[in-house]
Parts: C-alpha cells; sequence; structure tokens
C-alpha cells in the first residue's frame, strides 16, 4: 500500500497525505449481510451527561461484523475481496467459505483475493490461517491472539501490528506484543498467522482538523488556554507554570504519576512488562 501526496492547491493540503487504496479490491459497497447500525452517542451516557469528551459528529457509519473467533474449523475459505472499513485501522477480507457462508476477518500482509484460508489445528501455517497456540512454531509472527479460549481474538488487531511467539512451556506460551511486554497466554488459545496488513497507516498525515471532525473527534482545548473558572492550569498573565503539585485535570483531579492499569488479576501473565523492563 502506497501514500498519497496531494497537491497543495489550498492551505489544508500542503502538508495532507491518504491512502491510495491499491489493496482495496471492492467498491464503496460493502457485504450487506455483514453490516449493522452503529448509533453515535457522542460521548453521554444514559442520563445524556458527557462522560467521554471531544466525542461527537463525524459521517455516518456501518459496522462491520468481524469474525474474531474463527470457530468454522476445517472448512476452508476463498478471499473474495479486500474491502476497506471506516471503524478500524485494518482492512477487512471478505471470505467466502465452502458451505457459502461469508465472514469478515481482518486482513493481513499478503493476503490476496483467491487465496484460501482454513481454521483448526490442522491448518498450514500461512498468513490468514488461524490456529492453537500449540500448533504454531515458535518464532512465527501472530495476530488475532485470544486471552481466554473461546473468547475470539483481543490482542494485535490494529494495522500493522504484529505479535511473535518466543516460548512454549508447559501450558502456557510466552507471546512478545508489540508494545515490547511479553506475555503468557494458554496454549489452547488460537491465534492468526501473520501481520495486520496496512503497514503504511501511521504515515497518514490528516493535515487539517476537518479530517478529525469527520471521525467524530471534536477539538481539545489546552487547559493553559483557559480561564481560570474553567480549568485549575488557566488564567495569569502570560504563560504560566502548572504550579504545584503538578498538572490537574479539569476537575482538579492530579494527572501525573498515576498508574491507569486497574486489572491486577492478569499481572501474573505479564513476564516482562513494556516500560521498565522488569520481570512480573
Amino acid at each position: 500500500m502506497g501514500i498519497k501526496v496531494y497537491k497543495p492547491v489550498t492551505p489544508g493540503l500542503r502538508d495532507m497525505t491518504g491512502y491510495s487504496f491499491e489493496e482495496i479490491t471492492k467498491g464503496k459497497t460493502p457485504e450487506r449481510s455483514l453490516l449493522i447500525n452503529r448509533r453515535e452517542y457522542a460521548g453521554r451516557n444514559n442520563q445524556g451527561r458527557v462522560t467521554v469528551r471531544h466525542r461527537g459528529a463525524g459521517h455516518r457509519q456501518f459496522i462491520r461484523i468481524v469474525d474474531y473467533k474463527r470457530d468454522k474449523h476445517g472448512i476452508s475459505a476463498k478471499v473474495s475481496a479486500i474491502e476497506y472499513d471506516p471503524n478500524r485501522t485494518a482492512r477487512l477480507a471478505l471470505l467466502v467459505y465452502a458451505d457459502g457462508e461469508k465472514r469478515y476477518i481482518v486482513a493481513p500482509v499478503g493476503l490476496k483475493v483467491g487465496d484460501v484460508v482454513m481454521s483448526g489445528s490442522q491448518a498450514e501455517i500461512r498468513p490468514g490461517n488461524c490456529l492453537p497456540i500449540s500448533n504454531i512454531p515458535v518464532g512465527t509472527m501472530i495476530h488475532n491472539i485470544e486471552i481466554k479460549e473461546g473468547k475470539g481474538g483481543q490482542l494485535v488487531r490494529s494495522a500493522g501490528t504484529s505479535a511473535q511467539l518466543l516460548a512454549k512451556e508447559g501450558d502456557y506460551a510466552q507471546i512478545r506484543m508489540p508494545s515490547g511486554e511479553v506475555r503468557l497466554i494458554r496454549q489452547v488459545c488460537y491465534a492468526t498467522i501473520g501481520q495486520v496488513g496496512n503497514l503504511e497507516h501511521s504515515n497518514v498525515k490528516l493535515g487539517k482538523a476537518g479530517r478529525k471532525r469527520h471521525m467524530g473527534i471534536r477539538p481539545t482545548v489546552r487547559g493553559t488556554a483557559m480561564s481560570p473558572r474553567d480549568h485549575p492550569h488557566g488564567g495569569g498573565e502570560g504563560r504560566q507554570p502548572t504550579g504545584m503539585p503538578g498538572p490537574k485535570s479539569p476537575w482538579g483531579k492530579p494527572t501525573r504519576g498515576y498508574k491507569t492499569r486497574r486489572n491486577k488479576s492478569t499481572n501474573q501473565f505479564i513476564v516482562r512488562r513494556r516500560t521498565t523492563g522488569k520481570r512480573r
């Protein structure tokens, strides 16, 4: 996939880049049987209060039902199209199984129209095939990794990402995540072979604020640009330091130095952390 550079006929186009969509083989019409409506809540909860800031507007989108479980074992499927999905950074591959059923999967690098993929313990080690981790050779690059058996892939699904199977010991396998974290995952869990496609996603420059609004993301104003009544960082003549004891949220809560990880139940499965590199 290549990056398209726009001719700077307007200020917004001067630094804008976009996708060339060379890998897309199907037009703007997705598979209707795999679509559901998406309702935009604009960051509001069931009481109408804003619980997630900077959300709203955006282009209308339909949700594509993606098969993360890959539970049709032993049945071959042919790739009929590579499609664009506005809800994710990766591309989707439309599979047509031998029994006529159609499903979407996250398209890995190298998967093309006409290729045949399969899931199950007897599948070959090829991009797009889904196997138990126990059947995958050590050193293989994988994505769409399950955490709990049968729940479907939850890890490594965004564009250009991949994890590596490092070792197997007992019921668990050591997998290095894209962040550098090494994690234990049960070998009965399934994973898909290969690296997620759309490798150039990180090189795309939006170029103008309008493209961000089309994504449903509203502007984020700096606290130092506000007044004292709107933000703890606001006010003062000229630029002022945030003061003691440090940066704060709009509601006065400290925002630096606090751990954001709350799921302590899975700490036992972390062999090496991504930040410090310390074991466990």
